[in-house]
């Protein structure tokens, strides 16, 4: 049976394994054809085709349910519950997304884009199930780089304490998004018998079958006593320890020995957890020899593996770890910190040249932020490079453990504004929102890649905590406005403009000056004003300009954000408050591109310049000329986004 016959994953049951073989083959063509088109998560779906095959024969979806940890893995999960004819519009706009998603398919029973929560969410929902009295089997699938997070610890504490019966399966490929650290690692090392008790089993398998008589009389009662010689080779305390039952390790490409153990903890009463061994990358050579750029690539030519489109400028993480790096050479207290992304920061160019001084704490976030603010009071300069989104996961330990304590840690937001492909588990647009309430805080947004050297060249030197949020595309203003200086409190005139003026935050100060270009085009005289520190204000600014209309522009929510900030202030000093606030409204945004997710909530230039035109001629502060062709309301401050 052809993957495009499947109509449903209880056709996997009376398949051969011989089709099966040929089927899993399919799905690993089907993966690599699609992500080498739409980019995502590919070496980590390759290494789980077996063990999701597996889990659809022994279990009946949706009915069990299982919970995917982090969901990047569940691509093989979509394709066998009826999403393989739409698989081709992957991460795109109006698509299928990247992660389970509970709107998409019954068969997605939790959504998950951030590591460490599958084992909370499984034990909520086994819960749930003995409450109400009913039988079903809750499976919780986790990443071996998932149990870097605490959160997992919390889970499989409570899990054990009150032996909730649930299945744990933890697919170990050695890895996350970058190696794993930590000595969680290093335990699973230990149990890992791809060089011990898998090759020892098969060795005596293979040399008592060739003795003739005796063999193979013997074999079988080396096999019924296999769980006391194992415990000889591997050490498997951590987990019963904790009060789960242990299965493993297992040969996570054997589909026969998956099936069986799923089947033995299927019947066991208590919490169990399977360790399964799997290859990330495995079936495609290019990533199985680099898992970690092909944990989530954009798109790439399939032959070579090489990256479809390139910019010719550097990335923000790039330019952030040059100044680190050289920073480093000169200060020996600089020291950078990453959760798991040393690789998608930019830090392992860093850590290339300066090994010691670029700590990779796993993914935990909380630990890491704290961690750095014992090395501010120890006299050490820390900056935590993490993406925006993953920085909601610290809000705590900023307030409590940084900011209360006025320390000198910079924690430096990579990915923020609209992530475009991995949808709403990823957009980075709650960070303002997050930090401008907090007292003793610096919250900064660079313009372009120049603007970030210079500031973080000054958090060097000062003595408190500060943010500073950038994208991951690198954006040069150079050749038009050149940047020499930055100084927190102190803002930027790029263009000087009698009609209105556009106070533009980090990534849409390009997009303010495309939208004056426009403006001036239909007579009107709009100001751009680079708006680099988000706190303190430039409170000096607004109060010499307030006779002139404002509008606000951030890629960041409208509530709690950037331009909220502004009309605080304009209502303190009694004020006008700007006429119009472009940004993110009250909502959960999709996947898609970023051009196309600004145009869906628009944002772009072209759609900004109508609404800012209809807006002054409504208000009489320019003449009216034409009719207005923006298509929204007067006054409408954000677009309204419908999914």
């Amino acid at each position: 049976m052809h993957l495009e016959q499947l109509q449903s994953p209880k056709d996997l049951k009376n398949m051969s394994y011989g089709e099966l073989s040929a089927l899993a083959s399919e799905i690993r063509e089907t993966l690599i054809q699609t992500v080498s088109q739409k980019g995502g998560h590919l070496a980590s779906n390759l290494g789980v085709v077996e063990l999701t095959l597996a889990l659809h024969r022994v279990f009946d979806m949706p009915t069990d349910q299982i919970v995917f940890d982090v969901g990047h893995q569940s691509y093989v999960h979509k394709l066998l519950t009826g999403r393989n004819r739409v698989f081709h519009t992957l991460r795109s706009f109006g698509g299928i997304s990247g992660f389970p998603k509970r709107s998409e398919s019954p068969y997605d029973v939790f959504e998950t884009g951030h590591a460490s929560t599958a084992l909370s969410a499984a034990l909520g929902l086994a819960r749930a199930r003995d409450f109400k009295g009913e039988h079903h089997q809750v499976i919780a699938l986790v990443g071996d780089g998932a149990l870097t997070g605490g959160m997992c610890y919390e889970a499989l504490n409570d899990i054990g304490n009150r032996k909730t019966r649930m299945i744990v399966i933890l697919n170990d490929n050695q890895m996350s998004i970058a190696p794993n650290v930590g000595g969680l690692s290093r335990h699973l090392t230990d149990l890992r018998i791809s060089k011990g008790w898998l090759s020892a089993k098969e060795h005596v398998k293979s040399r008592l079958n060739k003795v003739p008589g005796v063999g193979k009389p013997v074999y079988r009662f080396i096999h019924l006593t296999k769980g006391y010689l194992k415990s000889l080779v591997v050490d498997e305390g951590f987990f019963t320890s904790l009060g789960l039952h242990y299965y493993g390790p297992i040969n996570g490409h054997d589909l026969k020995s998956m099936e069986r153990t799923l089947r033995l903890a299927k019947e066991f009463e208590g919490p169990a957890v399977i360790h399964v061994m799997t290859t990330k990358g495995f079936g495609y050579d290019k990533a199985e020899e680099k898992p970690e750029l092909f944990h989530g690539t954009p798109p790439f030519y399939v032959e070579t593996g090489d990256a479809r489109s390139r910019s010719d400028l550097p990335g923000f993480g790039h330019v952030m770890a040059e100044e680190l790096s050289d920073m480093a050479g000169r200060d020996p207290r600089v020291v950078a910190v990453s959760a798991a992304m040393t690789l998608g920061t930019g830090l392992s160019e860093m850590a290339v040249k300066y090994p010691g001084r670029v700590l990779d704490v796993g993914i935990a976030e909380e630990h890491a932020a704290t961690m750095a603010a014992g090395m501010a009071v120890g006299g050490m300069k820390p900056y935590f490079a993490v993406y925006a989104t993953f920085f909601q996961r610290c809000f705590d330990q900023v307030v409590h453990d940084v900011c209360m304590q006025s320390l000198p840690v910079t924690f430096l937001l990579d990915r923020a504004g609209l992530s475009g492909h991995d949808g709403a588990t990823h957009h980075g647009v709650y960070d303002f929102a997050q930090t401008i309430p907090v007292p003793g805080i610096t919250v900064l947004a660079p313009r372009d890649l120049d603007e970030l050297r210079l500031m973080i060249r000054w958090t060097q030197e000062y003595q408190g905590p500060v943010t500073i949020r950038y994208g991951r595309s690198g954006i040069s203003m150079r050749e038009r406005f050149p940047c020499e200086h930055f100084q927190p409190g102190v803002w930027e005139k790029l263009i000087p403009g009698q009609d209105c003026l556009i106070l533009a935050v980090g990534s849409m100060v390009c997009e303010a000056v495309t939208t004056a270009d426009l403006l001036r085009q239909s007579g009107i005289q709009a100001g751009v004003i680079n708006c680099s520190s988000v706190k303190p204000l430039d409170e000096n600014m607004l109060l010499e300009n307030s006779l002139i209309p404002w509008i606000t522009m951030e890629e960041h929510v409208l509530a709690g954000g950037f331009g909220s900030s502004v009309c605080t202030f304009c209502a303190q000093e009694e004020l006008n408050s700007p006429i119009l606030s472009f940004g993110i409204p009250d909502t959960f945004v999709q996947h898609g591109s970023r051009a196309q997710l600004m145009k869906y909530l628009g944002i772009l230039p072209e759609q900004m310049a109508k609404r800012i035109e209809a807006e002054l001629r409504r208000k009489g502060k320019v003449p009216y000329v034409r009719e207005d062709e923006s298509g929204c309301s007067p006054g409408q401050t954000g677009a309204v986004y419908k999914p």
